[in-house]
């Protein structure tokens, strides 16, 4: 039996897509002038590179990134300055942000049947309590418990231990739980491999070059595809049983 339903927050409850985006853009125009010795197809390269190796060690402090792009295009930024621009670039990021309109009404209707917690990757903010979530009190206020990975001692997602914590929080087991995000690595996978019931959203407002997996985790394009989460969930059990079936019933010599 379901007895919780918990997100992710960033792709999940709001887009912050264009946010992103222009976060990016400014930030490379703004660093790139630094590296007087190096072209812009070099220094975008080393960028990308960087930026997509740290993300896959669930690590996204921005000072953190660039400051190794230095590193690497062997410069020194200026005493002060990936701090301050730190904070312009969330700054973008979240006055492009908006909440996905259906967001607050399945809140409302889930918050009626089901415990709700929120467990998210910290952003590399530079004090703990800072996470993007806290600017949108209208979501803020449907939560128990909320997690922030990735500070406090608390490791990020995909590690089990934030997953962990809010199911403690919470006084459930994995499998009374539903996990909701977009990353199929940090989140799909995270949740899956504690024996939580993932769902992917893949929302149909966000252009995205999402990965090519087969996988049975039920997949939904609008979060108000969560208000019946029987049949969601239960359309991927059928899924599976029949999958195991249709393989029960092949010649072994062919399987």
């Amino acid at each position: 039996m379901i007895k919780a339903v918990i997100f992710d927050f960033g792709q999940t409850l709001v887009d912050s897509a264009d946010g992103f985006r222009a976060a990016e853009k400014e930030a490379q125009a703004r660093i790139y002038p630094d590296f007087k010795n190096t072209s812009w197809t070099t220094f975008l390269k080393t960028y990308r590179k960087v930026r997509r190796e740290y993300q896959e060690k669930s690590i996204f402090s921005r000072k953190t990134i660039w400051q190794e792009i230095y590193n690497r295009l062997n410069c020194r930024p200026v005493s002060g300055f990936l701090e301050k621009f730190e904070s312009d670039y969330w700054e973008t990021v979240n006055d492009r942000s908006r909440i996905f309109p259906e967001a607050e009404a399945v809140l409302t209707n889930l918050a009626g049947r089901y415990q709700l917690a929120l467990i998210t990757n910290t952003q590399g903010q530079k004090n703990a309590g800072t996470h993007r979530i806290s600017q949108f009190p209208k979501l803020e206020q449907y939560f128990e418990v909320i997690v922030v990975a990735g500070e406090q001692g608390v490791p990020p997602k995909p590690d089990p231990v934030p997953f962990q914590l809010c199911l403690e929080k919470l006084g459930i087991k994995p499998d009374e739980s539903v996990y909701v995000g977009d990353d199929w690595r940090i989140d799909i996978r995270g949740a899956g491999d504690m024996g939580m019931h993932p769902v992917w959203l893949k929302h149909e407002t966000v252009p995205r070059n999402w990965p090519s997996v087969e996988t049975k985790v039920p997949v939904i394009h609008r979060l108000d595809q969560l208000l019946d989460l029987d049949r969601l969930l239960g359309t991927a059990e059928n899924r599976e049983k029949d999958q195991k079936n249709e393989n029960c019933g092949k010649n072994p010599a062919s399987v």
